[in-house]
């Protein structure tokens, strides 16, 4: 599928935006490595990793941080200097982004860093393994481990999971696999633009197709991650899961958003399972914001709303 050239920025949102959107897709004619291409996969990955450090390095974040292992599992403990470090004080279980296959290490630090600063809560950032080493299930492995651990350090109630894109793909794997084996689920989860189905099925994988800046069509990366595993399993695609149960969860897109079908459906069906469930969406906002505009604060400013409505008091 060839996608179309960046239709006219409009005037609609910030300069900055504007100045955001004019910029092409830089991966539009980038062919993926062969599934069993691990060196190249490695490689792209590397690339990747990169583009995030560029992105988000060289800013001094206001943060303690500790960095730790947590069952096994690599993990980031954040917190903001004006947050307490009090057994009171709520977790924040983020889950980084990149495309289930990269955001690892100091790139995953950075982005959990940016929320840290703004939630009010601690952050554990969980540094799960990934493809092309690690496919599925070792990278929900990993997030189920940290999970349990933090479930011996705080209440349920003073717990919140989130995620971005592929983060938020294992935030709500993460809630069905919590509440599949019994354990207590959380008091929110945030969905940020999430990579909910790796079927890639819904309307603006064709729609937004060229029209997202951002984010081009996933699939080999999907199969890779999938390791040959369905990829319409609820623990792969959790669109396809039964939400039952869900905690209250906050979804976010933008109206350029490559993955809009996937935050729409899954608000749909979390309303039709009985979830409170809240849905926001930016004007020509393409996949994971615009790069430090205005209307991304904003983005910040209604997740902590979000999390100030459902912590505990």
């Amino acid at each position: 599928m060839t996608p179309r050239p960046n239709p006219p920025v409009p005037r609609s949102v910030s300069e900055r935006a504007q100045r955001f959107l004019a910029n092409p897709l830089a991966s539009a004619d980038r062919l993926d490595p062969a599934l069993d291409d691990t060196e190249g996969w490695l490689r792209r990955i590397e690339e990747s990793n990169t583009y995030i450090l560029e992105r988000f390095g060289g800013i001094e974040l206001p943060l303690d941080a500790v960095d730790t292992v947590v069952a096994g599992v690599h993990t980031y403990i954040l917190r903001a200097h004006d947050v307490a470090d009090e057994p009171a004080t709520p977790v924040y279980l983020d889950i980084h982004g990149g495309a289930l296959v990269s955001g690892a290490g100091e790139a995953a630090r950075l982005m959990s860093g940016v929320g840290a600063l703004t939630t009010g809560m601690i952050h554990w950032a969980v540094d799960y393994r990934m493809p092309p080493l690690h496919p599925y299930p070792t990278p929900l492995d990993d997030c189920i481990a940290v999970y349990r651990s933090l479930l011996d350090h705080r209440s349920p109630e003073d717990i919140f999971v989130g995620g971005g894109s592929a983060g938020g793909n294992l935030a709500a794997a993460l809630i069905l696999r919590a509440r599949d084996e019994g354990l207590p689920l959380p008091a929110g989860v945030v969905l940020m633009t999430p990579e909910v189905d790796l079927t890639e099925s819904g309307d603006t994988f064709t729609t937004n197709l060229g029209i997202d800046n951002v984010l081009g069509l996933l699939m080999q990366t999907n199969l890779l991650y999938a390791g040959g595993h369905d990829l319409a399993h609820p623990y792969v695609s959790p669109l396809f899961g039964d939400l039952t149960g869900f905690p209250p969860t906050f979804l976010q897109a933008g109206t350029r958003d490559l993955f809009l079908s996937n935050t729409v459906r899954m608000h749909r069906k979390l309303r039709d399972s009985g979830v409170d469930a809240e849905l926001h969406v930016w004007e020509a906002m393409p996949h994971g914001g615009f790069g430090g505009a205005p209307e991304d604060s904003e983005v910040r400013v209604e997740v902590r709303r979000f999390l100030d409505r459902h912590r505990r008091r």
